[in-house]
């Protein structure tokens, strides 16, 4: 209990005023959410994640980053379009980190670069890049947006300072200024896309603001800048598609917006919906944001939880649109994939949605994308994160826009990985009305309220994903009856649960809820099924990628790594049956991997697979290879 205490203290020190200031207007909001994350301070990862979380934080947001030089971009100008987005894409993922951590150096280093982008204020009120007789310029309502968000994160979870809330109203008020209908600038008239690859315009960058305007609504409670979301939504997000309209509609995702279905920026701007809807709760906003939920889910995202594809539909936007991904990730005219941008911001809108509706089926691809695009995209050296990823052939690559600060290549893509990372602690463990809920096994400590309003705490002790094998041990001030929620993968097709030796039913896909009259002591112990499975690829618009398989083991997407074996990329039949395969798990080489497996083959053979996260083809010429073509032959499998 000793432990339990100092995280209590903890919660109480880091969050008790942040609550009090953030709260004055929940009542405004006409939905509530069926989840919520647990406080500052209230979830302590051991093991797997966390030493990718913290090895982000110690060198990057910790470590490399030029918060100065970011700043100087506000005070001076920037020589490339958009760079104004960095420092609020620092500063965001760093506050959420220490919303996680309580860490004084970087509440430190946070602090001192919010002060200094404060000293950068125009006489108008506007942070920003561009000079007053210059706004709005294309990029800057994008930029402006990062600056917004980045302060906002800060106020929240680091320092609700009296100046920064000053600052982010007086940035408000200064767009309102000049965006709205005539005489003002229509917000869909402000942007880059897509007449930076020669097609009509989009400018979906500028209508993202729709987020830190709700968030700030949510603050204040002033009518302005709801109004302005209002306006946001009524423009429809592009100058010549309204995206809500189309997603009500069941457009497919790559079908959108014309020439320019850019993903990241698509989904930033239904995380801004979730909040607009929250507010106003119109069912008509709830089911645009359900259909664009399932039409990335079955229509975008690949086998490692991410999304977007240069071809076959859209190989002027490098990657970064949507693309009917699902179906073309065996395409092998496919050069560029899955942008981290993408895959971190799908992850943030997932968590909306969990929230909201509370569908164990969004974290599940939340818990796809974190053990195989997120942690797969991050540089071994915690430094940074790939642009974009492949499946098969090189896997990473910095190319991409950004901008070098001495050696220091900084991208969208190494600014938003953080963000991700962050993510995980926050949906690891939510609570609830009736009880906390389990949506990811990492190892760790989970100190939650009980419905009754007395404290409480899970621990789970587990080596997962290298096992199945998860032990949740309840710690109580006093015994109470509520119900443990625990995500059961739809993956998990042999799970056993019991609580204190005693067994509990289970179906795949779905939360198994265990209402009793809960004990200090009491021990839940679930073990999910990690057969290996072997699934056939989609059927795109290419017939050269039908003929390949894929493994996964629980969670985790295995891989062929040329590092391992120079035979890497040939094909292969694999010894399945019913859809499993009978690998050997073994011990990884020392720091090569986290996985590692014998699989058999058809011939009698074996081949080497990890991970996917763990094949590091950083700067060393070698490949990947997931989906494994297969051998000419008799059909495969049985």
């Amino acid at each position: 209990m000793k432990r339990i205490s100092s995280i209590i203290t903890l919660i109480t020190v880091v969050s008790l005023a942040i609550l009090v200031s953030c709260s004055d207007h929940k009542e405004k909001e006409a939905v509530r959410d069926t989840m919520s994350p647990l406080p500052p301070g209230s979830a302590r990862l051991e093991g797997f994640f966390e030493q990718y979380i913290q090895h982000s934080i110690n060198h990057w947001n910790k470590g490399d980053l030029p918060y100065d030089q970011f700043v100087d971009f506000f005070r001076n100008g920037r020589p490339q379009f958009a760079l104004g987005e960095m420092w609020g894409k620092a500063v965001r993922s760093g506050s959420m980190f220490y919303r996680y951590t309580n860490d004084p150096e970087l509440r430190q280093i946070l602090e001192t670069t919010v002060n200094d982008l404060l000293t950068t204020r125009r006489e108008n009120g506007s942070i920003s890049c561009v000079p007053i007789e210059n706004q709005p310029e294309e990029s800057e309502l994008w930029e402006r947006k990062y600056v917004m968000l980045g302060l906002e994160e800060y106020y929240e979870w680091v320092n609700p300072d009296p100046q920064v809330l000053d600052a982010l109203i007086s940035q408000a008020d200064n767009i309102i200024s000049l965006i709205g209908p005539s005489p003002k600038t229509e917000i869909t008239d402000v942007g880059w896309s897509a007449t930076n690859i020669g097609h009509e315009p989009c400018h979906i960058e500028s209508s993202t603001l729709l987020e830190p305007f709700m968030r700030l609504y949510k603050w204040t409670g002033e009518k302005r800048f709801l109004d302005f979301a209002a306006y946001i939504i009524e423009s429809g997000g592009t100058k010549e598609y309204n995206l809500f309209q189309n997603a009500l509609n069941n457009v497919n995702p790559w079908e959108m917006a014309g020439h320019y279905p850019k993903a990241y920026e698509m989904m930033s701007l239904f995380e801004g919906l979730a909040e607009y809807y929250r507010v106003v709760g119109k069912p008509e906003h709830k089911e645009m944001l359900m259909n664009m939920f399932r039409n990335i889910a079955s229509k975008e995202i690949t086998i490692i939880g991410n999304g977007g594809s240069d071809q076959p539909y859209h190989p002027y936007v490098y990657g970064e649109a949507w693309g009917n991904t699902a179906l073309e990730q065996t395409n092998p005219d496919i050069t560029r994939m899955m942008e981290t941008c993408v895959g971190v911001t799908w992850m943030k809108f997932c968590s909306q949605l969990l929230r909201l509706t509370g569908d164990p089926a969004i974290a599940g691809y939340i818990e796809k994308y974190a053990y195989n695009g997120l942690i797969g995209a991050m540089k071994p050296t915690g430094d940074g994160f790939s642009y974009v990823n492949l499946l098969n052939g090189s896997k990473v690559t910095d190319e991409g826009w950004g901008w070098k600060f001495d050696s220091l290549q900084v991208t969208c893509c190494n600014l938003n990985g953080p963000m991700g990372l962050a993510y995980i602690p926050y949906v690891a463990v939510m609570n609830s009305d009736s009880g906390p809920v389990i949506n990811l096994y990492n190892r760790g400590d989970f100190v939650f309220e009980t419905p009754g309003k007395r404290s409480g705490s899970i621990a789970i002790n587990t080596d997962y994903p290298v096992s199945g094998k998860i032990e949740v041990k309840v710690a109580l001030d006093k015994s109470e009856t509520f119900t443990i929620r625990l995500r059961i993968p739809e993956w998990s097709l042999a799970t056993t649960l019991t609580v204190n030796n005693g067994p509990v039913e289970v179906t795949p896909g779905s939360y198994t809820e265990i209402s009793r009259k809960w004990e200090s002591g009491d021990s839940i112990r679930l073990e999910l099924d990690m057969r290996c499975r072997v699934i056939d690829a989609p059927r795109g618009s290419n017939r050269a990628g039908d003929n390949f398989q894929a493994v996964i083991y629980g969670p985790v997407v295995l891989a062929r790594d040329e590092q391992i074996d120079s035979n890497y990329d040939k094909p292969v039949r694999l010894a399945s049956e019913n859809g499993f395969i009978n690998a050997v798990q073994e011990k990884p080489a020392a720091g090569r991997s986290n996985l590692q497996f014998s699989v058999p083959l058809e011939d009698g053979g074996y081949i080497t697979m990890t991970d996917y996260a763990s094949v590091d083809n950083w700067n060393n010429g070698m490949h990947i290879c997931t989906w494994l073509p297969i051998k000419e032959g008799e059909s495969h499998g049985k």
